[in-house]
């Protein structure tokens, strides 16, 4: 499961042209859910993103979390954090997770990042978005629950 992770003083998601969600300060997360991933692979990204320290401090060192800070998160399905783009022009996505696997690995994450106590706002899994991201710094981070050792 990969993760890309943006600080952000807002972020929202549009579907047609209406908001269906929308966060202030806090971190929007693209989550792609990749072919043999499981609900371990939500669990350690869920707690591993609460409590990466990636907010300022009153020294304006990055030392706080989403758990400390309160700030939200907007969760962003994306496939396409899969691509293969080594060969032809075109990316492949068979490394992507089959679309029903990777909403049900979509949601335990989700949930899993609520059982730890992050306000967590979504987009539409399977829809086509257009995302505002006002990143923060910019920080932006990769996370690869496959990567963990």
């Amino acid at each position: 499961m990969r993760a890309v992770i943006q600080r952000v003083t807002r972020s929202s998601v549009q579907i047609e042209g209406e908001t269906v969600s929308s966060i202030g300060p806090g971190a929007v997360i693209l989550l792609g859910v990749g072919d043999g991933d499981t609900a371990k692979d939500a669990e350690y990204l869920a707690e591993k993103i609460a409590k990466l320290r990636i907010f300022s401090d009153e020294s304006g060192k990055m030392n706080l979390s989403l758990l400390d800070t309160g700030n939200e998160v907007l969760v962003v399905s994306q496939f396409t954090l899969y691509a293969d783009c080594r060969k032809g022009r075109r990316p492949g996505f068979d490394k992507a997770a089959p679309p029903d696997e990777g909403e049900e690995y979509y949601k335990v994450f989700t949930n899993k990042l609520k059982d730890h106590g992050v306000a967590v706002f979504t987009g539409v899994f399977r829809a086509h978005m257009t995302v505002e991201i006002i990143n923060d710094g910019p920080v932006t981070l990769l996370l690869d629950s496959s990567k963990q050792f």
